[in-house]
């Protein structure tokens, strides 16, 4: 069967985005590692399938699936890019600022295009309710101790839609991103696994980040990683209500006026190339 694509990024962090075909199962997990791969196939973070609305105030519902052939519930990133791309196929029409509304298993998300092109998504409202995450813990607390690859250490734990721990460190340069990163994902305290963020603190308005990625590893940028960082540093009073967070494929805008408000997420998304692949 051919699959028509559009591959396309958010600070580098990729994605081939298709419509789903209409009656047919998504690709298995040996197809989408085989799409994924870099000199094989494709080459992308996630692959986003886009399939009909199934609430009447959503324009789209849309599914994500990482290299490992895992389906996992939100990606910041990727949002964008989807509502980049609705829009152009829109024509004009959510091109002046007005909201689109985008769903999936992490729940449904407001998207605009700003006039400068750079597109605001509400990310909901960050939970940090162990079971909302999942994290198991016996109550919520602002920081937990856990043991990791034989280091303890301090984590903040949030829900952006989907799971992540957040580290604060030093210096994001020297970070154990490659040793760490992969032991946290799979703790047995996240029974989901979970996304690992290494933030470092710089002021209150402005952070270094990586990410690794649930399924994926370290990626050039992970907006809910922006988010999630940002909502555990603002909960530990250290960050203010706009942050700059500078990742290694570029910088996203957040904004969090605080509990029980949404979080907002600012920032590009571009397109690579259209193509189509068997699977």
């Amino acid at each position: 069967m051919e699959l028509r694509f559009t591959k396309m990024h958010g600070l580098g962090n990729d994605f081939v985005i298709a419509d789903a075909p209409p009656g047919s199962p998504p690709p298995s997990a040996d197809t989408l590692r085989r799409l994924a791969n870099r000199r094989t196939g494709i080459g992308f973070d996630q692959l986003l399938l886009l399939e009909p609305p199934r609430r009447p105030d959503s324009e789209v519902y849309y599914r994500i699936f990482n290299p490992d052939g895992e389906e996992v519930e939100q990606c910041g990133n990727g949002v964008r890019c989807i509502a980049r791309l609705l829009s152009e196929r829109g024509g004009t029409e959510h091109a002046k600022g007005e909201t689109m509304a985008l769903d999936s298993a992490g729940g449904i998300v407001q998207a605009r295009i700003g006039r400068d092109g750079q597109i605001s998504v509400n990310m909901g409202i960050p939970r940090f309710a162990p079971r909302d995450i999942p994290f198991e813990a016996t109550t919520e607390a602002y920081i937990y101790t856990i043991d990791v690859a034989g280091t303890e250490l301090e984590i903040g734990a949030v829900s952006i839609g989907n799971p992540h721990a957040v580290l604060t460190v030093p210096s994001v340069d020297t970070a154990p991103v490659d040793r760490i990163g992969p032991a946290l994902e799979r703790h047995s305290r996240f029974p989901r696994r979970t996304n690992v963020g290494f933030m470092q603190i710089i002021d209150a308005e402005h952070i270094r980040l990586r990410v690794h990625e649930r399924g994926t590893g370290e990626t050039r940028a992970c907006g809910t990683g922006a988010c999630a960082a940002v909502a555990v540093g603002r909960r530990h009073g250290v960050l203010g209500e706009e942050v700059a967070v500078d990742l290694p494929g570029g910088r996203l805008a957040i904004h969090w006026e605080g509990p029980g408000e949404p979080i907002w997420m600012t920032g590009p998304a571009e397109k690579s190339f259209e193509g189509t692949v068997d699977i």
